[in-house]
């Protein structure tokens, strides 16, 4: 169950609207993040955690995913206009790192068939986990642009330092109508609370914050 006052979220959203609104117009469509700090929990200790969830609208409309597929996908992901690379792309990259690395930052996921996500280390080797990218898993009888959409509207939560009790997660974007964006944050925090070993307990502050505007606190003290 959510702590978070339901005035007090709308209030926050209302703000970071009537902030991108009111100032300078921006030619870029602004991200709305979702700013997490923890309190009793120590990493070196307690276990490390980490998830994902699918949000009810996508948080970042130029998310592009990334088909790493044998024959069949590769025919489906041309056929859908999906951006996609073959193991025969990969070997041509002979474990570069800075062709794996400028593979990584070209897109923000990947989904690789069932038959080849074991042959990725070997074929590209530690890159795209490095990057927080290794692929997701693309079922052979799965619609790809169902996937895609899938991985696109999903988010994860990790804590990416041993030294750090913060976390920021992209969690809406300023195009989407205010209620859908406070059903993502909804969605999001509830979901990190279940991470969590204490769950609530463990929540100092919570905020949000548009790209450009000033955070917004919806929890905490």
């Amino acid at each position: 169950m959510s702590k978070i006052s339901s005035d007090t979220l709308r209030e926050a959203v209302e703000a970071i609207f009537k902030f991108s609104t009111e100032t300078k117009k921006r030619k870029f469509t602004e991200t709305v993040e979702l700013q997490v700090a923890l309190k009793n929990y120590d990493p070196n200790k307690e276990r490390r955690f980490a998830g994902a969830i699918r949000l009810p609208n996508v948080p970042r409309p130029k998310f592009t995913v990334c088909v790493i597929g044998d024959a069949k996908h590769i025919g489906e992901a041309k056929d859908q206009k999906v951006p996609c690379v073959s193991e025969d792309d990969l070997k041509k990259l002979n474990k570069n790192k800075k062709a794996v690395k400028k593979l990584a930052k070209q897109y923000g996921a990947f989904i690789a068939s069932a038959t080849l996500i074991r042959k990725i280390p070997r074929l590209v080797g530690p890159g795209l986990n490095k990057a927080g990218k290794f692929p997701t898993v693309l079922g052979p009888n799965e619609n790809i642009s169902e996937k895609v959409e899938a991985v696109r509207a999903s988010v994860k939560f990790a804590l990416k330092s041993k030294k750090s009790l913060c976390l920021g997660v992209p969690i809406a974007n300023m195009t989407m109508a205010p209620r859908d964006v406070a059903n993502n944050i909804t969605m999001a925090v509830n979901f990190v609370v279940t991470l969590l070993p204490k769950g609530w307990q463990q929540i100092k502050r919570l905020y949000i914050k548009s790209t450009m505007g000033p955070p917004q606190r919806i929890y905490g003290f």
